[in-house]
């Protein structure tokens, strides 16, 4: 398994992004593209990201569980 710096440092990475996308893409669909999109995208990604941390480290942590369970590894 990967050591605890890297494990913390990619989950940072990976619920960055992703709160990125998701909440741009949803902000989009809601708003269009308008100078208020971009507004309450930094607004909602500002919330969002830290959410998205805690919350993938245990998700991250389960999902690699129930992924070597499946495949047996």
């Amino acid at each position: 398994m990967t050591d605890t710096k890297t494990i913390i440092i990619a989950q940072a990475l990976i619920s960055g992004m992703m709160a990125c996308l998701m909440t741009g893409f949803f902000g989009f669909l809601h708003f269009g593209p308008t100078d208020r999109w971009l507004h309450e995208w930094f607004e909602a990604f500002v919330i969002a990201w830290p959410v998205a941390f805690c919350l993938s480290l245990f998700v991250g942590r389960l999902s690699f569980k129930i992924a070597c369970r499946i495949t047996g590894k």
